[in-house]
């Protein structure tokens, strides 16, 4: 009971469902997650680091840059699946998906 509890916790912040959202494109550093949202990085990686403690999201080291990714694990693909289908009914999230286009264009993790 308290792993889900963890995760409800986790998609009940505004910023941690963005990210998510961002992550359904494929795999990001913090930069692009920082440019897309206009956020800190101390602020990105701290909800990358609630996702994480979730089970929500892995990260991968690959040289200097640390690469986020969803968790693929079957309990958590229905949530994750609804949160995409959201991109239709929610400006936000489309336009933060939007703007990941231009950022993974500009920069160059």
């Amino acid at each position: 009971m308290e792993d889900i509890t963890k995760i409800y916790k986790a998609l009940s912040d505004e910023t941690r469902l963005r990210i998510l959202n961002l992550l359904h494109d494929g795999d990001l550093c913090v930069c692009n997650i920082m440019d897309t949202l206009k956020m800190g990085q101390s602020k990105v990686s701290r909800h990358l680091a609630y996702l994480k403690n979730a089970g929500l999201v892995k990260a991968k080291r690959v040289g200097p840059w640390v690469y986020y990714s969803l968790s693929r694990e079957n309990f958590y693909l229905p949530l994750l699946k609804c949160l995409k289908e959201l991109r239709k009914d929610i400006k936000r999230l489309d336009v933060d998906s939007k703007r990941l286009s231009v950022s993974k264009k500009s920069l160059k993790c």
